[in-house]
């Protein structure tokens, strides 16, 4: 896409002060191309209070009330994760500027923000389509949350370990006696699930993982699935509830319900340049295969 006139949606960590120059230093390209920009309230007002933007000189927009060309994340994954929720099934492609610390989903540098607008103006840049969870807790029969890396079902802080029996497609898998349990994308697979033991699934293969958090057994192992399958978790816990995490944002959930956890029928479309390789970042960020006794 070609255009002289771009729309931005600007989504940001209100908790980093110190790297608010990079913003500045974008809304200031921005300016140059006479790009459309609209602010997240909460960035907004957070950069009014430390001097960086004046009031009344950007859009904002709160909730999920905006319209984009593009949507840019300004922070760490974490921070890519809200807006990508925020951005649901808009279909937004959304590019990921690194100001934290990994960076494997916002792979823009500070440095880059300037050539990364010139390619978004030029079109030379192409679209990763990511897969979404959604899950359901039987209440209302809505889905009560959505997530681009996993859900996970977890036990609470002071609780013990939960029993979890786990249904693929309505066939019986296995019953977890474990402090929780991840069903996560290949997105989310260099997440919560790999510190796990889960397994690295590249970004675009159609399927899911489950991986167990503490299994109280020697022989229980991730699981990979089809994306098209539903799973469906049975939870017991002696305190009798427990948590359902969609990307680290959890809600208590009582004892008896079932949740229910398929692929969203949407997608969620990341921006990446011709230069980007998934391969290079599990290498560079995830240290993938490195030695010890090199260097």
């Amino acid at each position: 896409m070609t255009t002289d006139r771009l729309r931005f949606a600007i989504f940001g960590n209100v908790f980093q002060p110190k790297k608010s120059a990079a913003i500045k230093r974008m809304l200031a390209c921005m300016e140059r191309y006479g790009s459309e920009v609209r602010m997240d309230r909460a960035l907004h007002d957070f950069l009014v209070r430390t001097g960086d933007v004046l009031p009344g000189s950007v859009r904002v927009f709160d909730g999920d009330e905006f319209d984009a060309d593009f949507a840019v994340s300004m922070g760490g994954d974490g921070t890519f994760l809200r807006a990508a929720a925020r951005v649901g099934a808009k279909q937004i492609p959304i590019v990921g500027v690194n100001m934290g610390r990994l960076g494997f989903l916002a792979d823009v540098s500070p440095e880059e923000i300037g050539e990364c607008l010139a390619a978004l103006h030029s079109g030379d840049y192409s679209l990763d389509s990511r897969a979404v969870l959604l899950a359901d807790t039987g209440e209302g029969g809505v889905a009560c949350c959505s997530a681009l890396n996993d859900v996970a079902i977890l036990k609470r802080d002071d609780a013990s370990m939960i029993t979890i029996h786990a249904y693929i497609g309505g066939q019986y898998l296995t019953t977890y006696q474990a402090d929780g349990l991840v069903v996560s994308t290949p997105t989310g697979s260099t997440a919560y699930s790999l510190s796990n033991g889960g397994p690295i699934m590249v970004p675009g293969s159609p399927v899911l993982s489950l991986t167990a958090v503490a299994p109280h057994s020697l022989n229980i192992r991730p699981i990979v699935i089809p994306d098209s399958s539903v799973v469906s978790l049975h939870v017991e816990s002696r305190s009798h509830n427990f948590l359902v995490a969609a990307d680290g944002n959890s809600r208590k959930c009582a004892e008896g319900r079932a949740v229910t956890i398929r692929k969203a029928p949407y997608e969620v479309r990341v921006v990446k340049r011709p230069s980007a390789s998934y391969y290079d970042t599990l290498r560079e960020k995830m240290m993938w295969g490195a030695d010890a006794r090199e260097g």
